[in-house]
């Protein structure tokens, strides 16, 4: 360990984390392009989310396959390379809409910039926790608070850029969105390599002041909670509570991932907003995506991660009951607020609980595994409203069915909760 990485400060660390999450954030404003591509290249509903969902499920099959080269080459390669690929793929989709071509959208956009999302997700994760053994939860809340809220930097930033480049008589042009595209690449790739740069993990056990500096102290930092044992990524996939928490991610994405691919238009239609005002209060949306993250994983430090987990199914399924029965602009956009922190909150508390559960030994590809479910939801939620809108013209019945869902994952919630006592009362995992 040389004496450069010894002497780098935590909390910059986390900073430079927070640098990466922010920029590739700006998948939470693809609301924005929603209109734009609509009116100045005509393409559908379904074919503008389609490449939302392609970007989402390469982020979750990317985070699973790349985990362990994250784990094997460390944060700064893997920082540097997501800041390539989510740049590129930015600004090749700048080239896309120039061209017209759809099917290039799809491949620079969904393929190259999911690659370049699923990378730089991961990339810092493991080495915040690492750094922070005694504040898990909050700083991996810290470092996604800045993935959720990249739609604060990106919702209005994009929606200015695409008006002030566009020329002629229409509020949007296919010039002036190519051209916000390659401009947010450039942005993006630039805070991305400065982030990547200073990641490194920390010294061998090492600890922070205040941590006893014993070796059953930096073991038991690095160690599962009590009655369950540290296992390896492929371990962890032989495990119930594994695919329980694989269930609970993906019905709480789905929800979440509905409502940021729709979040504009659905203020439209539900809450009589005009397009500017959809735009702006999905700018918001950023401050409770990334406030929800630091907030709800600092709390669950205290409270338990569990605990956490079922105060989001229980606030969301009040909120998506409610929601259709909302005319009121800014309270529907409270109600939408409210369920974005938990969303938001959910992929916060779960590289902390997936150490609490399988301990930290090979946490970033555990995480990588679990993340396969942000992918499939990217695809299920966007799609289930896209095709409920397209058959009945209203989001209604979707945000039902939603809540339906999340009754389930609740129950997958207490389930786990009874599971993981039950472990420790035996006090080992070997018999699952």
């Amino acid at each position: 360990m040389t004496d450069t990485t010894a002497s780098k400060n935590r909390w910059l660390i986390a900073i430079s984390a927070v640098a990466i999450h922010l920029s590739i954030g700006g998948i939470y404003a693809y609301s924005i392009y929603q209109i734009p591509l609509n009116e100045a290249l005509g393409w559908d509903s379904s074919s503008v989310s389609l490449a939302f969902s392609i970007a989402i499920f390469v982020l979750g099959m990317t985070a699973a396959f790349l985990g362990s080269y994250v784990e094997k080459y460390g944060p700064r390669k893997a920082g540097l390379g997501a800041a390539v690929l989510y740049g590129l793929g930015t600004i090749g989709a700048g080239l896309s809409v120039q061209m017209g071509s759809r099917t290039l959208f799809f491949i620079t956009f969904g393929l190259i910039g999911g690659m370049g999302l699923g990378l730089g997700y991961i990339s810092p994760i493991g080495t915040l926790l690492e750094w922070f053994p005694d504040r898990r939860g909050m700083a991996t809340g810290l470092a996604v608070m800045g993935f959720g809220a990249g739609a604060l930097l990106t919702a209005p930033v994009g929606n200015e850029l695409m008006l002030r480049f566009s020329t002629g008589s229409a509020q949007y042009t296919q010039g002036g969105i190519a051209t916000t595209f390659f401009t947010l690449g450039a942005l993006y790739f630039v805070l991305m390599a400065l982030g990547a740069s200073y990641l490194a993990k920390p010294p061998k056990d090492w600890l922070p002041s205040g941590m006893e500096q014993t070796e059953s102290a930096a073991e038991e930092a690095r160690s599962a909670i009590s009655g369950l044992s540290n296992l390896t990524a492929r371990e962890s996939l032989r495990t119930p509570r594994f695919y329980m928490v694989w269930l609970i991610i993906f019905i709480n994405v789905s929800a979440g991932i509905m409502l940021l691919a729709y979040a504009s238009p659905i203020l439209v239609q539900l809450g009589g907003a005009t397009t500017t005002t959809a735009a702006f209060i999905t700018g918001y949306i950023g401050i409770f995506n990334g406030g929800g993250r630091i907030f709800w994983s600092s709390l669950s430090d205290y409270v338990g991660r569990t605990t956490t987990y079922g105060a989001f199914f229980a606030i969301q399924i009040v909120a998506f009951f409610l929601m259709p029965q909302i005319t009121g602009v800014w309270v529907l956009a409270a109600i939408l607020f409210a369920i974005i922190t938990c969303y938001g909150g959910g992929f916060a508390c779960l590289p902390a609980y997936l150490s609490d559960l399988f301990g930290t030994k090979e946490v970033s590809a555990i995480h990588g595994y679990a993340l396969t479910a942000w992918g499939f939801a990217g695809v299920a939620g966007p799609t289930l409203a896209s095709t409920i809108l397209e058959s009945t013209g209203s989001y209604t019945t979707a945000l039902y069915i939603i809540n339906v869902v999340l009754v389930v994952g609740l129950a997958i919630v207490l389930l786990l909760r009874w599971r993981i006592g039950k472990l420790q009362d035996i006090g080992t995992a070997a018999s699952i």
